[in-house]
């Protein structure tokens, strides 16, 4: 295992490091800021090591800040207790690990909107999270416009560096020999530990923040209590519960019970736990993608779920990083957009409203199955969710409506939903990492997927039995 203050490490930061703006580090002040934005978690934080490591070259304290607010996009009841729950599990961790971890929600829109820029103002330094979407990098640039001193960010959420790559990739086969070339060296595992100096609790009384009492939360009339959509319900504990113990939990399920057949069993709708069910704690950095990995290959690997997890991942991290118009059909290659541009008239299999199709209301029971499955559980079986999406362009006036209405959809109830992995899917769906195809009506050359070709390829009725009109709704999880 490297040490924190090994070359390695050092070597690592290198590649996973982005200075956010041109300010210098303030000797004098009182603290390092780690403002933990899409990294939640402690342990294979990349971003937290390079905290840790300027607090002790520092001679400083650090402190570790998490908020929230309403005014992210789709904020709602449902990420909203995800969100809380694993802050809560933090903050019960913190101190038997030696670290200063506190909490701020930001309940309504018109409530003090500076908490990170009153904390940066004792600050030495200010470390946050890289990531392409969600409006992290955005909202970091921002405060780092403003900020008094140096800030920093910093990607966990790659296995690879993307300081590795100097470029947006084509396609899977184009990155993968680039990853694997690489991937046992980033696998190796380094040392977490606190800082060599504690915060002096009382400091945090002077600094004029509110911060959350978990001892004394109420997370549901915390969550009530916030201006956020309520109309989006949090997923049930018995699908998915937050934090890291419950992501080692699935994974350790995951492991023992389906990773022998996980090839055959992963493209199988009616095999719920025949995928790992991973993403939602990927996507707000619960637990390490390389975390994830090492315990596979451990267990004798999988060169399928790696091609899920390393190739198909990462892809969409160098995506989302290298491409700014992840959330666009200007992102599709040239061939792709000409198709589209040939048969944008062509009369449309049916016609749907947004809400129609966000309730469930088509003409097709297996398209609505998958839905209601995405509107239950935040989350859609991997194999549906491509037919999910490919069907919308066919019951939609253009493609840019089609593209429209599946990120909305995605990002309003999916619990990975903004994710890099989430717009590289919805790309697939219109030709984003693949080829042409025998030009046909609607599709043209994009790769068609038919929902009932599906009936005889996939075990549907099991499916059904869970999610179709008067299913069981879940309750096989």
């Amino acid at each position: 295992m490297h040490r924190l203050d090994s070359d390695y490490v050092r070597d690592q930061l290198q590649l996973r490091l982005t200075p956010v703006n041109e300010m210098r580090r303030q000797p004098e002040a009182a603290y390092v800021l780690y403002w933990m934005q899409s990294t939640h978690r402690f342990e294979d934080n990349w971003a937290l090591r390079h905290a840790t490591r300027e607090a002790d070259r520092l001679g400083k304290p650090l402190l570790i800040h998490q908020g929230l607010d309403p005014s992210y996009e789709h904020a709602s009841d449902r990420f909203h207790t995800f969100i809380l729950e694993n802050a809560r599990e933090l903050a019960a961790r913190a101190p038997s690990l030696g670290l200063t971890y506190r909490f701020a929600l930001r309940a309504r829109r018109d409530d003090d909107r500076r908490v990170v820029d009153r904390l940066a103002a004792h600050a030495a330094l200010v470390v946050t999270d890289r990531f392409p979407t969600a409006g992290v990098d955005a909202r970091s640039r921002r405060f780092a416009e403003r900020a008094p001193c140096l800030v920093e960010a910093v990607e966990s959420h790659a296995i690879v560096p993307s300081g590795l790559m100097t470029k947006e990739e084509y396609a899977a086969r184009t990155i993968r020999p680039k990853l694997y070339k690489v991937l046992d060296a980033m696998l190796e595992p380094v040392e977490d530990r606190a800082p060599r100096r504690a915060l002096d609790a009382g400091l945090l009384d002077t600094l004029g923040v509110t911060w959350v009492d978990w001892t004394t939360a109420d997370i549901a009339a915390m969550v009530a209590g916030c201006e956020i959509d309520h109309t989006v319900a949090p997923v049930p504990a018995r699908v998915i519960r937050s934090g890291l113990t419950a992501a080692r939990e699935r994974l350790h399920t995951f492991i023992a019970t389906a990773l022998p057949g996980y090839a055959e069993r992963r493209g199988e709708p009616g095999d719920p736990a025949g995928s790992s069910r991973l993403s939602a704690y990927l996507h707000f950095g619960q637990i390490s993608p390389a975390e994830v990995l090492r315990a596979v290959k451990a267990a004798g690997g999988s060169e399928s779920f790696d091609n899920e997890m390393v190739t198909w991942r990462e892809l969409s991290l160098n995506f989302c990083l290298f491409n700014p118009h992840f959330a666009s059909l200007r992102a599709l290659p040239d061939w792709a957009q000409r198709t589209m541009t040939k048969h944008v008239h062509d009369p449309r299999e049916a016609l749907y409203s947004l809400a129609q199709l966000e309730r469930a209301e088509t003409h097709d029971d297996l398209w609505n199955a998958a839905q209601r499955e995405l509107l239950a559980t935040g989350s859609i079986h991997n194999v549906m969710r491509m037919l999910w999406g490919k069907s919308v362009i066919l019951w939609t006036p253009t493609y840019s409506e089609a593209f429209r209405v599946l990120v909305h959809l995605n990002n309003k109830y999916a619990l990975d939903g903004r994710d890099p992995s989430s717009y590289a899917g919805i790309q697939w769906c219109f030709g984003k990492f693949d080829r042409a195809f025998q030009e046909r009506p609607v599709w043209g050359q994009l790769r068609p997927m038919s929902l009932q070709r599906a009936h005889a390829k996939y075990d549907t009725k099991s499916y059904l039995a869970r999610w179709g009109a008067g299913g069981s709704q879940g309750s096989l999880f």
